[in-house]
């Protein structure tokens, strides 16, 4: 390679070479202001909004960015000391704007009439609304382009498409399980199969005996329920779950087969989402083993 390039060099004619340390200060110094530029179009000031977005900015290692949050947020520890300027319900909008934020990151259509009085006063927003696992690998990229760690978020894209692939092909010949993936007692709702639980509920070789509802969680009565008799029913907490116990040739009570879930790791949308999905998947094991 050395004699190439002295060869190369020797072809220059001697009265440009003067010109040369001056091609290469105009050389680094175009690269330097591209450099400047992107690093002045990467977010430093970030609010999240919800627990899932301030997660996977902290997975994407871009949360000594992250500057507030929802009072929701729990993960990671760190986030713990931050402000909080939002609930489910509403916003802080003062302390925000005090902030001074050059990024918010919204959740999607049920965040979005919220935070338009901001976008109108010419804040950046960025809507997250993962709906598929697929969706959530391309959501932490455009993350990682927001705030210059895209090779963080690549890497952790790459885990993360790792172990669904994994999941995949763990349980693509399972043998069925009918579920009933209850979200709450009070009123009963359900999930259909569009959401990320009934997905998981899917890519686990399960049955979801609410996948065609129309409405994403819907609100069911018990006797849809007993009607369709599932082998298992599912919940975030025990006490959830034994109502169930007044009707004990349900097939799911007469099996013992009312388990939990890890309802943060399946109900976030996150990099840790397939831990919540493998721990769904043994839940079905354990019925599978008890055939």
């Amino acid at each position: 390679m050395a004699k190439r390039f002295m060869v190369k060099f020797s072809m220059v004619k001697p009265k440009v070479l003067w010109l040369l340390p001056l091609w290469f200060a105009a050389l680094f110094a175009t690269n330097q202001a591209r450099a400047d530029e992107a690093r002045a179009d990467e977010a430093r000031r970030i609010i999240s909004l919800a627990p899932h977005i301030t997660e996977m900015l902290f997975a994407i290692g871009a949360g000594d960015r992250v500057i507030a949050t929802d009072d929701a947020s729990d993960y990671p520890e760190a986030v713990n000391t931050l402000p909080r300027v939002a609930n489910y319900r509403s916003l802080n909008m003062e302390r925000i704007l005090a902030l001074q934020p050059d990024l918010i990151v919204a959740w999607g259509t049920a965040q979005q009439q919220m935070v338009q009085p901001l976008e109108q006063l010419g804040v950046a927003v960025f809507y997250s609304a993962p709906g598929t696992f697929a969706s959530l690998g391309d959501e932490l990229l455009q993350l990682g382009e927001l705030t210059g760690h895209r090779q963080e978020a690549s890497a952790v894209v790459a885990d993360y498409q790792r172990q669904l692939h994994q999941l995949e092909q763990d349980y693509r010949d399972a043998s069925p399980v009918t579920v009933f993936y209850q979200i709450a007692s009070t009123p009963l709702m359900s999930a259909n199969g569009d959401t990320w639980m009934g997905q998981a509920v899917s890519l686990c070789g399960g049955v979801n005996i609410m996948a065609d509802s129309p409405a994403p969680y819907p609100q069911v009565n018990a006797e849809q329920v007993l009607v369709q008799d599932p082998q298992l029913i599912l919940a975030d907490k025990k006490a959830e779950l034994q109502h169930w116990r007044q009707w004990p040739a349900l097939q799911a009570v007469a099996l013992g087969h009312l388990l939990t879930i890890d309802a943060e790791l399946l109900h976030r949308f996150t990099p840790r989402t397939p831990g919540g999905i493998r721990q769904l998947c043994r839940q079905l094991d354990k019925v599978r083993a008890a055939k």
